[in-house]
């Protein structure tokens, strides 16, 4: 089924247009705060830009993704209430945007077109995706129909995010007269989604010989970061219009429709290193995060490794370097090394930086255990103490300022659960959460390409976490570049213990790995959120029962 808006006016065949993205970062759950986002990016994309049509990202309305807020009995008086405030702005440009609209019984992920003070057009997303970390099945019906409709004198399709990733709807719309697609999304980030993405879009407007629009939502919600990259492709697919990824705004877009509707091409943003790209990600979902929740500032540990480097980078690069807070918690086994180059870090980024020894800490409890442990013999029991002792401060300094305390632990450690409960995972948000080890050296060298952060040493010397005499991370653990492999074949891709031998891994380390993996799911289900970077973080996109009796091998 088509539906058609207003008509163009006789004759009139070739027309230009200019589209604006609005590439945005909504807040999830104020409609009131994100329509009037709308209404005002509206105002700007006419009196800056002489817009035609404004569009903005799938659900802008709640925010992506409202999950369970679906379910409230007050969202569709609450939508109601947004468009209706929308239809009575009377804004100049049309606009299309996401949001939850319910028809009969059911509730659809919609697109809405108001042009003139008035709905000319709803559009129900025909696929809504239910893998890795969507679950819009668990709200939404399937829709069904195709819109196309005129505007400005151009016959337009409306799609919204998953649909241009399956077969049907992008072709409905170029059988039914769309010279152009407009598609609304909410496609949080992984490394590389924008090149399979390119991909993905230059196929489609290729063979559908039609131009399309792809605007994409930015900022960060919980885990997922969406990195906007808002795009356009002309008919023959070519990219002709690249928003840059990470940053809100209004990018205009100049068409002249005739027999196609050909986009005029602007410079595009040179393409980012992959580093720069995750550091970017981790620097927007911690901004978020923290100020979206309304966190005055932040709390870490410095230890004078490498991951509390990295993550008190991003901490400062995300929020000011007033708004951050390292503290430094010695023990007996902490090296001069280890102290120096806290400091070094602490100083170079301008962060208030406070020293607080644990030893007085660690001997009131070991006399107060004393009795207890009587006839036993030191193990992981006193390094986790130094950890917990450690976690109590940092919180305590949370609760008494309402600081948001940054853990620094990376994917590596959290798969194997190299980590302690309660201890150095005791906090709100992880930065590196879903950061291999490998990749923390990498961000770190280019973090010093921007301004000079992290201390050579603290990247070449081998990882300690300094809770015993001469430890190191390699003890305990394959090497990290053959640990990462082993858990990217396990955890990302699925592959079996023997699969991953034939990959030409020891035996020895593959079921180790394993192993370290599978018992720790009761501590990855108690650590905090993190950035989500690859399509297979520990959280939505990975979920394991704790308990089970699956033998690993085939």
């Amino acid at each position: 089924m088509s539906v058609s808006g207003r008509q163009a006016a006789a004759g009139v065949s070739a027309r230009k247009l200019r589209v604006v993205m609005a590439q945005l970062d909504f807040l999830v759950g104020d409609i009131p705060g994100n329509t009037e986002l709308v209404i005002d990016a509206a105002r700007r994309a006419a009196s800056d830009h002489q817009a035609d049509i404004v569009v903005f990202p799938e659900l802008c309305l709640t925010g992506y993704p409202p999950e369970d807020l679906l379910l409230r009995p007050s969202l569709e008086v609450r939508v109601n209430e947004a468009l209706e405030r929308l239809q009575a702005e009377h804004l100049e440009p049309a606009i299309v945007l996401g949001a939850p609209l319910r028809h009969g019984a059911l509730l659809y992920n919609a697109a809405v077109v108001i042009d003139g003070g008035e709905i000319t057009g709803r559009y129900f997303k025909r696929f809504p995706p239910n893998y890795q970390v969507f679950d819009e099945k668990r709200y939404f019906a399937e829709g069904t129909d195709v819109l196309t409709l005129d505007i400005r004198g151009v016959q337009v399709g409306i799609t919204v995010c998953e649909d241009i990733w399956k077969e049907g709807p992008v072709e409905d719309c170029a059988a039914a007269g769309a010279r152009l697609i407009l598609n609304l999304n909410a496609s949080p980030y992984d490394i590389d989604k924008q090149v399979r993405r390119k991909a993905l879009l230059e196929r489609k407007a290729r063979e559908n010989l039609v131009s399309i629009v792809y605007v994409n939502l930015v900022g960060g919600q919980d885990e997922l970061v969406f990195d906007g990259g808002s795009m356009v492709f002309d008919h023959s697919g070519v990219l002709m219009v690249e928003a840059p990824q990470f940053g809100e705004g209004l990018y205009p877009v100049d068409f002249l429709c005739e027999h196609h509707c050909q986009p005029v091409s602007r410079p595009l943003p040179e393409e980012p290193s992959l580093e720069a790209n995750v550091y970017n990600a981790l620097v927007t979902g911690v901004r978020d995060y923290v100020n979206k929740n309304g966190f005055k500032s932040v709390v870490m540990g410095l230890s004078g490794g490498i991951d509390s480097a990295v993550t008190l980078a991003v901490a400062v690069d995300a929020l000011g370097k007033d708004r951050v807070r390292a503290v430094m918690m010695p023990f007996r086994y902490t090296s001069s090394m280890s102290l120096e180059d806290a400091e070094a870090e602490a100083v170079a980024l301008g962060v208030q930086y406070d020293v607080f020894s644990i030893e007085p800490l660690y001997d009131a409890f070991m006399e107060t255990l004393a009795a207890p442990f009587e006839g036993t013999r030191p193990d992981t029991t006193e390094e986790n103490l130094q950890a917990r002792l450690r976690g109590v401060l940092l919180m305590s300094l949370s609760n008494k300022f309402g600081s948001l305390v940054l853990t620094t632990g990376n994917k590596s450690e959290m798969a194997v659960g190299y980590s302690t409960l309660y201890g150095d995972m005791a906090g709100g948000f992880d930065v590196l959460k879903d950061v291999p080890k490998t990749l923390v050296f990498r961000l770190a060298k280019y973090r010093n390409t921007v301004s000079q952060a992290i201390p050579e040493r603290v990247i070449t010397r081998p990882p300690s976490a300094e809770l015993a005499p001469d430890q190191k991370d390699e003890d305990s653990l394959p090497g990290y570049d053959v640990l990462d492999q082993i858990l990217n074949l396990y955890v990302e891709r699925d592959f079996s213990a023997d699969a991953i031998v034939a990959e030409g891994f020891e035996r020895s380390d593959v079921d180790r790995v394993i192993r370290l993996v599978d018992i720790n799911e009761y501590k990855r289900r108690q650590a905090p959120i993190g950035v989500r970077i690859t399509e297979r973080g520990f959280g939505k996109d990975r979920r394991y029962p704790i308990t089970n009796g699956w033998k690993s091998g085939k």
